[in-house]
């Protein structure tokens, strides 16, 4: 179990020092262009790998834009992981778009407008409004 405490340890300090370096640390304008955010950090059993899911604010281009532009500084992401967590071996970085954020949102529409919908049938069929439960 201790391996499995190291695990999370190393991916909540990747996580941090990622999130650090979209702040000051990379420079790149496709990667500014958009909000980008960390939102989870994977890492391998072996700590060998690991894979950083980010949420990007913004259209479908700029979330791609962001994203190669996230890929062409993995180079120097893992340069500046090595150094800040002075690890054995920093794992092989991946980054990758989260789209749950964006699924969430779909889905509470979707709830909104199904609620809206048996709302409006309800006042039609009672012939007033249904805002104030009865007691």
């Amino acid at each position: 179990m201790a391996q499995g405490r190291r695990v999370e340890r190393v991916a909540s300090l990747i996580r941090r020092e990622v999130c650090e370096l979209l702040v000051s640390g990379i420079k790149d304008d496709r990667v500014a262009q958009g909000l980008v955010s960390v939102t989870n950090v994977d890492v391998a059993g072996d700590l060998q790998h690991c894979r950083i899911h980010v949420s990007v604010y913004g259209d479908e281009a700029t979330r791609q834009q962001a994203l190669a532009g996230l890929k062409s500084a993995t180079p120097y992401v893992k340069g500046e992981l090595s150094r800040r967590l002075k690890m054995r071996r920093t794992p092989e970085v991946v980054f990758v778009l989260d789209r749950g954020l964006e699924q969430g949102t779909a889905v509470l529409g979707l709830l909104n407008r199904l609620e809206r919908e048996r709302e409006q049938r309800e006042t039609r069929e009672d012939g007033e409004p249904a805002d104030s439960p009865t007691e």
